[in-house]
């Protein structure tokens, strides 16, 4: 088997060979060449020390050397070169307390988590391939090395991943490993909450976002997002809905594109109706507050998991105007727009349409026409350039101290009061015509 190598990486494993070390590309980069992806990074596995390593090449990083690992700096790239090595115990559920290194290949390939990622490659020998990851590549599985309670046991991360790797590769999990990870799903406890906010996002922006199904299936959900567990038995006695709340939830995901606010956003957005569903006396289900609900509960989960306030602030404002219904007019858009923020509006639009696309054909054929025309006044009131907030108002706080106005809580008031008539009547964005408001304006805040 061949494989396209960047020559940066061929001239690293050509130093070492040269200078009597073995040296091969190995792990996730060979795994994405055989699969004809472009491989994000290009990681070294060598049995030369890492000293040795550095007395090779002229600039080199102590990336993680008490590992093993240097990063060699080479034609304006930088290359992981990581020394043959055995882990010892596991301790925290996450690293080994100790490695220890070693002159054999073999060794350092069974210590890697699944098949498909323990795969060497080095240009004039081939691909070293001691657990059958291509047989697994070849048949979309993902496997782990060796004995699937030993990896998992080893590093619990390795749960989420393996999970995270079927959705990024549209892979199945093999049996065993399966099993493996519904036995040992509880020891994600040891895991902070960074890294599991790392993969959870990686699994979302996949192609594949409906994998995250494999996290209820093993009961990684019911001890890191118990709601979800919930969703996924509630139905939704509706005809607007054709799904119980958590599979609309991942068919949502699967309708928005793989921005990673908006596969959060489209998670979360109805996470509240398992604290605000109700049932009529025709039997009809109704979740009359959710959208608010959901995004305190959002806040609240997405916090847990340590993420930014600018996400945080992102998914909790789109969960909250999901399902918000307004005037089908001009004038209700901008309201609208002012309401939500102007650079959430095009992002709300996008949940919207996922949030239809995952209901009922009869919530289709009733909501759509809606949804399109929302667009149509949205792209009218963008070409008009429409005033939707106080950093495109005519006026400034300086011109209403020019009129006379004194500095205070006063001023802010008139300034959103002028807004409110310009969102109403677009024509009043001038300086002068806002200006001509202002003795009817200080009129009602007396």
């Amino acid at each position: 088997m061949y494989l396209e190598i960047p020559k940066a990486v061929s001239i690293i494993l050509h130093t070492l060979n040269e200078a009597g070390h073995e040296a091969y590309a190995v792990g996730g980069c060979v795994r994405d060449a055989m699969l004809g992806r472009t491989p994000e990074d290009w990681d070294i596995t060598t049995s030369a020390q890492p000293q040795q390593v550095k007395e090779l090449f002229r600039r080199t990083v102590d990336t993680g050397i008490q590992h093993g690992t240097v990063t060699v700096l080479i034609q304006d790239g930088g290359y992981e070169v990581t020394t043959y090595r055995i882990d010892g115990s596991y301790e925290d559920g996450r690293h080994p307390t100790q490695v220890s290194f070693t002159s054999l290949l073999s060794e350092d390939l069974r210590r890697r988590d699944f098949t498909i990622n323990a795969m060497a490659y080095h240009p004039e020998e081939g691909l070293i391939d001691l657990y059958g990851g291509q047989q697994d590549l070849a048949n979309r599985i993902i496997r782990a090395v060796g004995v699937p309670e030993e990896r998992f046991q080893e590093d619990a991360l390795r749960i989420m991943r393996a999970i995270r790797f079927a959705a990024q590769l549209n892979f199945d999990i093999e049996p065993d490993t399966f099993q493996a990870i519904r036995k040992f799903a509880e020891r994600l406890e040891l895991i902070s909450r960074e890294r599991i906010q790392v993969e959870m996002t990686k699994l979302l922006k996949s192609a594949h976002p409906e994998k995250f199904r494999l996290f209820y299936e093993t009961g990684i959900t019911a001890i890191l997002f118990p709601e979800f567990d919930e969703m996924m038995t509630m139905p939704q006695n509706n005809p607007y809905h054709c799904y119980s709340v958590g599979e609309h939830t991942l068919h949502t995901m699967m309708a928005v594109e793989a921005d990673p606010i908006l596969r959060w956003t489209a998670l979360l957005h109805d996470v509240g109706k398992v604290r605000t569903r109700s049932t009529d006396e025709n039997g009809i289900d109704h979740f009359y507050g959710h959208g608010k609900e959901s995004s305190e509960m959002a806040r609240t989960f997405l916090r847990s998991l340590k993420f930014d306030n600018d996400t945080i602030d992102a998914v909790k404002i789109l969960t909250r105007y999901h399902d918000y219904h307004f005037d089908m007019t001009a004038a209700g858009l901008r309201k609208a727009i002012h309401k939500v923020g102007e650079d959430y509006f095009p992002l709300l639009l996008k949940i919207i349409y996922a949030d239809t696309m995952a209901k009922s054909d009869y919530a289709k054929e009733r909501l759509l026409p809606s949804y399109e025309k929302v667009c149509a006044l949205y792209e009218e009131s963008l070409a008009a350039q429409d005033c939707v907030s106080l950093k495109t108002l005519a006026v400034k706080g300086k011109d209403l101290i020019d009129a006379g106005v004194k500095p205070g809580p006063q001023m802010g008031k008139i300034l959103n009061q002028m807004l409110e008539k310009v969102l109403d009547d677009p024509d009043l964005n001038t300086k002068e015509a806002l200006l001509a408001l202002l003795p009817e304006l200080h009129t009602s805040l007396h």
